[in-house]
């Protein structure tokens, strides 16, 4: 493959593409329609617009969303999850099934790690 090097891992590749949570909620936001930057960025309120526009490059320079750009006035861009998103998107969907099933063993786990923490 062209500028991968044989001793290159992928895992880190591909786990760096979900490491944000903006990224899984830019997907989210995509997985049932072709959106325009504005209507992504309403559907994620907390996002800025600078990490929103960072978030959509990314995604499309590693091919899980498709950018198209209308020849029209005023400019209209659409952006839509590319078949390799869509299946990104599951594995995403399974990683939050498990946080929902797990998540009380988490903080449960973390609060005794803290108390261990404080007596020593």
């Amino acid at each position: 493959m062209v500028g991968i090097e044989n001793n290159e891992c992928s895992a880190p590749t591909v786990l760096s593409l979900i490491a944000s949570k903006w990224t899984i909620m830019a997907m989210h936001a995509l997985q049932k329609d072709t959106l325009r930057y504005s209507e992504i960025s309403r559907a994620i309120p907390l996002i800025s617009q600078k990490v929103l526009t960072d978030t959509l490059r990314k995604l499309e320079r590693n091919g899980i969303i498709e950018r198209t750009v209308y020849p029209v006035v005023p400019p209209k861009v659409e952006y839509k999850l590319t078949d390799l998103g869509t299946k990104l998107l599951l594995v995403t969907e399974v990683m939050a099934q498990w946080a929902d099933d797990h998540i009380e063993a988490v903080w449960l786990a973390q609060k005794t790690y803290d108390e261990g923490i404080t007596v020593r």
